[in-house]
């Protein structure tokens, strides 16, 4: 029996609660982990779980997101047959007329093409480590028409069900009234079957502010990490050949993750660190996620920061926030002493 899975990533979301992080970026592009973006996690699990062919179906502000993903290349999706496909939305993002099944019948040409008998719909913000194969061989055995995954009875915005109940929702979605798969499962009018898999490993959903700084440093409990990050099911992302990060003298680091090509002179606490950060002489960073490139000057006091990336801090700055609300500095912007919070 055919048992392949066709891999669709709907990227087409977006939120209010986390706008501050997406002004210039999908949510599916939002940087995570000190080297990897959101949409990492699903794409690598797709991958893991032998799926040759992904459609990335986004919305709006997806540059950012095509630079990261490029061919498909770190995840072997770069290929002759199948490999990686990007959609954008022919339609306004804004316009009320925006519709998910509408975008994948504007593509339908890809879906004529593909020979797998079922399929898996993501979301691009939920992160963790999953084997897709085991969720599909319970849904073959128990027969069921859609499969929703869930964590701790709550939906994860994951759906596995066969090819052709998809390519008849994308043709007749204007006759059932659906935009998203979730409405087809919470439609009580159908007779599908719909079962629900309980999957009992980390999962972190990002669509909130306190949400992504609460999971960043989260990952700083070893075993968190660990069942993320592991051998047998790796998570990849775009490679950056960047040297190893320079600890200069008199520089402390506790709790925290660093990233590579970084030079530390301060203190560091209990943070996470992208790529390519300067934190200069007597400056302090605690409880905070600085993001790549970002350079951060002498005598500085960072408590409960976000800082997204390329910023510059200048000297003898205090920027100061809290679990409950970080304090963010968006990207590209210079903190000077006089903008000290």
């Amino acid at each position: 029996m055919n048992q392949t899975m066709l891999g669709i990533i709907d990227a087409t979301q977006s939120f209010d609660s986390i706008q501050q992080l997406t002004i210039n970026r999908s949510v599916a592009a939002i940087p995570f982990a000190g080297r990897y973006r959101l949409i990492d996690f699903v794409l690598s699990n797709m991958v893991n779980s032998g799926i040759t062919s992904v459609a990335i179906f986004p919305k709006d502000q997806y540059r950012s997101l095509m630079d990261h993903i490029e061919y498909g290349k770190q995840w072997d999706l770069n290929r002759k047959r199948d490999g990686l496909f990007f959609f954008p939305s022919a339609v306004d993002s804004q316009s009320e007329e925006f519709n998910v099944f509408r975008q994948y019948k504007n593509n339908i040409d890809y879906f004529l093409r593909s020979k797998q008998q079922y399929v898996l719909i993501s979301n691009c913000y939920t992160v963790c480590n999953i084997d897709y194969q085991a969720i599909l061989q319970q849904h073959i055995e128990s027969h069921c028409d859609i499969t929703e995954i869930a964590h701790n009875g709550k939906p994860m915005g994951m759906y596995i069900f066969n090819f052709s109940l998809l390519f008849d929702l994308i043709t007749n979605y204007e006759k059932f009234g659906y935009t998203t798969i979730q409405d087809v499962v919470l439609d009580p009018s159908h007779h599908l079957q719909i079962c629900r898999y309980e999957y009992e490993g980390y999962v972190a959903k990002i669509n909130t502010i306190k949400d992504y700084y609460t999971h960043s440093l989260e990952l700083l409990k070893p075993q968190v990490w660990k069942e993320l990050f592991n051998q047998i099911n790796p998570i990849y992302t775009k490679v950056k050949d960047e040297p190893p990060t320079k600890y200069m003298n008199g520089s402390r680091i506790k709790n925290s993750f660093i990233a590579n090509g970084c030079k530390i002179e301060g203190e560091v606490e209990n943070s996470i660190i992208f790529r390519s950060v300067n934190i200069s002489k007597g400056t302090v960073v605690k409880d905070s996620i600085i993001m790549q490139k970002s350079q951060i000057g002498e005598n500085c006091v960072l408590n409960g920061i976000i800082l997204d990336k390329d910023v510059k801090v200048e000297n003898n700055v205090i920027l100061t926030g809290d679990y409950t609300t970080p304090y963010i500095v968006p990207k590209g912007t210079i903190q000077g002493a006089l903008m000290n919070t």
